[in-house]
């Protein structure tokens, strides 16, 4: 019998690879440490080394051309990543465990049990010989054409061959949980990130803080999101009193708004009925006070009501900037989706625009490495609303705040090790030519 790890990580990747759907958050929900840790490991491997462990089995079938159903391949693939790359699995379980996968109900294929069998055995008699086999094939091989464009979309003027390579190594290594101390101290084992000292990370060896997190008294926040939200306010400008989160959910930017300015009226809209119900529970655990609109963000807007002096727009995206985080991206995403996506965002950002006040702020962002899903959108408003003008809040580098300021984040990829992260803040400055004039 299976054990419940490989379970696990055999139905996340029959999600992606049968279904073409995203790893559901809780798809190792209920595992012991141990087990959770074997899961993830096989899973991560599996998805990010697919192309080549496919590569590898492709040849040795009878029929190559013919393929192998999806089942004996997510077998086939759990039981080559333990033995090539976990060895402190035994040969023995490597074998027999991906085997019995095949006797699954759901995620089965019985008449390939001895098939998988004798490729497994075959490959368990020397798994040095079959890591070297397997790290040795071009990287290429575990890029989706999807993931191609991502890299060229990511680099930009940047892109060559050298920093491509450079940036997919990157993108392959796991991503590792960036933290938010709300109050109190931080628990023994996190210790200040190097590149973003106000975050925190978790120590190699330190256990996952689940009770800090769950006392509300710390939240998980990527760097590139906890960056975004540490923003100059303009100097001069009255602070804002009322503050609209126009995608609010899971809270952390709503939070950190929170946090900044503890007598604004903040509003977060999130449209997602479970979504604004976790919404909802992570404020009142974190003792952040607003009011939660369940609704969709564009007719929300347009139906009319007061302005806002500060509008925080973190769109929906591709959410390809959380590539390493989620690695099933790079199999499942369809190119075809992003041109529906930027109407998406061009709608809601009109309908933004028409609910901020006089003289107030709007920042708009995306966890993307597409331009036009993030900057691209800044020349577009520019030329339809020249009363907004770019407003620079953020240090050219996000690592210091002494440096120049400037309207547009974004983090160098080659160097920044957070997400892939868009943003751009314009001020509402009606008959000024600059920032400066109205503030």
């Amino acid at each position: 019998m299976p054990t419940p790890a490989l379970l696990s990580a055999a139905s996340a990747l029959h999600d992606v690879f049968a279904m073409t759907r995203r790893v559901r958050e809780d798809w190792n929900s209920g595992l012991s440490p141990e087990n959770a840790r074997l899961a993830h490991a096989v899973l991560g491997l599996c998805l990010r080394r697919w192309g080549r462990l496919k590569a590898w089995h492709l040849p040795k079938l009878k029929y190559p051309a013919r393929g192998i159903p999806v089942e004996t391949q997510i077998a086939l693939n759990i039981g080559l990543a333990q033995l090539a790359w976990l060895p402190g699995v035994a040969d023995y379980a490597a074998v027999a465990e991906s085997v019995e996968l095949l006797s699954h109900k759901r995620m089965g294929f019985k008449p390939h049990k001895g098939l998988v069998n004798a490729l497994l055995r075959s490959a368990s008699k020397d798994r040095g010989r079959l890591a070297n086999e397997l790290d040795s094939m071009p990287v290429e091989l575990d890029q989706s054409l999807f993931a191609q464009r991502l890299l060229v979309a990511a680099l930009q003027n940047q892109h060559s061959p050298e920093n491509a390579t450079a940036l997919w190594g990157r993108l392959q290594q796991p991503a590792s949980p960036a933290f938010v101390l709300l109050r109190g101290t931080v628990p023994d084992g996190l210790v200040s990130d190097p590149q973003f000292p106000s975050a925190w990370r978790l120590q190699s060896s330190a256990q996952f803080p689940r009770a800090w997190l769950g006392s509300g008294a710390g939240m998980v926040q990527d760097i590139s999101s906890q960056a975004l939200m540490d923003f100059c306010w303009p100097p001069g400008k009255k602070e804002p009193i009322h503050i609209l989160d126009a995608c609010a959910a899971p809270g952390g930017k709503t939070t950190a708004l929170a946090h900044r300015w503890p007598l604004a009226q903040i509003t977060a809209l999130e449209q997602n009925p479970s979504r604004a119900e976790k919404l909802c529970e992570n404020l009142a655990a974190r003792q952040v006070s607003a009011k939660v609109e369940v609704a969709e963000s564009t007719s929300w807007l347009k139906d009319g009501g007061h302005f806002f002096d500060l509008i925080l727009v973190d769109a929906p995206c591709s959410a390809s900037g959380t590539f390493r985080k989620h690695p099933e991206l790079n199999w499942i995403f369809c190119d075809s989706d992003i041109p529906r996506l930027v109407q998406i965002q061009e709608s809601i950002l009109d309908a933004a625009i028409s609910r901020l006040s006089p003289t107030g702020l709007l920042i708009y962002s995306v966890c993307s490495w597409f331009p036009q899903e993030g900057i691209g959108h800044l020349s577009r408003v520019l030329d339809r609303y020249p009363r907004l003008k770019p407003a620079p809040i953020w240090p050219t580098m996000p690592t210091g705040r002494d440096a120049a300021l400037t309207h547009t984040f974004c983090p160098d990829p080659l160097t920044w090790d957070g997400e892939g992260f868009q943003g751009f803040a314009l001020a509402n400055c009606a008959n000024s030519e600059t920032v400066g004039d109205s503030l």
